[in-house]
């Protein structure tokens, strides 16, 4: 079996990918631009990739190809329904990073929340050593405890975030983005009372016609001034200029984001004039890549490619398009 690895550098040069090897001859890039997916993979009965896109024309343009393992959730880079037509099996990889990303949105929020820049800066600058006062709180900051947290996307990750905020002392509400969320933990409010109502809102939600754009200006308008703001969820879902204009009015206190609108992110991004990170911080996309949960990943996608070898199905996505 040929099996080529389109964009290995998503995966890290520190994960062992040597266990492929058991199941063909193996051939890897680190990355793969869109005009170079036909020649790589031309040979290939199997691509594992991570961002590169396959539409109709990739497709058609690679008749060996019997199988796209996705080292991620998210398939919307993959034509699943044509892909099935031709008879192509397609996985994902779901859960992997539960924790990963839960741990990460506290580390965005305690950032900010507690203005550990600012305060890391003073004793650094030598401020601290003058001051004349074995402690200094100019900036001010607050106890979790007694605060609302609003989660947009109550799925596994939101649900952990959940938890913990509960054991901090929050309130927890939470919005259903598709509307048939029902979990009878939490109080679940409309979208307008969440962003009114909440000290933090973490968003968790995937990216869809029903979230791309839900936090604009219109949002920001009726959030707190106080508020902070954390996306670990789909960059698309907040407008960048909106949230941009937000912190630059005072609208709200703060923004943690590890995902933008396009990754990487343009320079001309409006976030990018923003340099004060006591008030926006933004991580590369990495809520999810800690050591473990790459590799942990890895272990998954190697797991559904075996199946497959077998015969068995595990992790299907595109199965609902496959005629009987």
């Amino acid at each position: 079996m040929n099996i080529v690895m389109l964009d290995t550098s998503a995966l890290g040069d520190d994960v062992d990918l040597s266990v492929f090897e058991s199941l063909g001859s193996v051939t890897r890039y680190r990355n793969t631009q869109p005009d170079e997916v036909i020649h790589r993979a031309k040979d290939a009965d199997v691509v594992l990739t991570n961002k590169v896109a396959f539409g109709k024309a990739e497709i058609d343009a690679l008749p060996k190809l019997k199988y796209i393992g996705v080292n991620a959730t998210g398939t919307n880079n993959i034509d699943l329904e044509y892909a099935a037509t031709k008879g192509i099996t397609v996985t994902n990889v779901k859960g992997y990073s539960t924790d990963a990303v839960v741990q990460h949105t506290f580390a965005l929020l305690f950032y900010v929340y507690e203005k550990l820049r600012y305060y890391d800066d003073f004793v650094k600058s030598g401020a601290y050593s003058e001051c004349g006062c074995f402690t200094h709180f100019d900036r001010k900051f607050y106890e979790l405890k007694g605060k609302t947290w609003g989660i947009i996307g109550l799925g596994e990750i939101g649900r952990g975030v959940a938890r913990i905020a509960e054991a901090f002392g929050c309130r927890v509400i939470y919005y259903s983005t598709s509307g048939k969320n029902s979990n009878s933990d939490y109080e679940r409010v409309d979208f307008d009372e969440l962003l009114s109502t909440s000290d933090i809102i973490s968003i968790h939600a995937p990216l869809n016609a029903a979230t791309n754009g839900l936090i604009d200006g219109a949002a920001f308008d009726k959030m707190k001034s106080s508020a902070v703001l954390i996306n670990v969820g789909r960059g698309p879902i907040v407008n960048d200029g909106a949230l941009a204009e937000a912190l630059a009015e005072n609208k709200i206190a703060a923004a943690a984001l590890d995902v933008v609108s396009v990754e990487p992110i343009a320079k001309d991004n409006p976030l990018m004039g923003i340099k004060d990170s006591n008030r926006l911080i933004i991580t590369p996309h990495i809520a999810w890549a800690p050591c473990e949960t790459r590799q942990r990943l890895v272990n998954e996608v190697y797991l559904n490619l075996l199946a497959f070898t077998k015969g068995e199905k595990r992790s299907v996505v595109n199965d609902i398009y496959k005629q009987p």
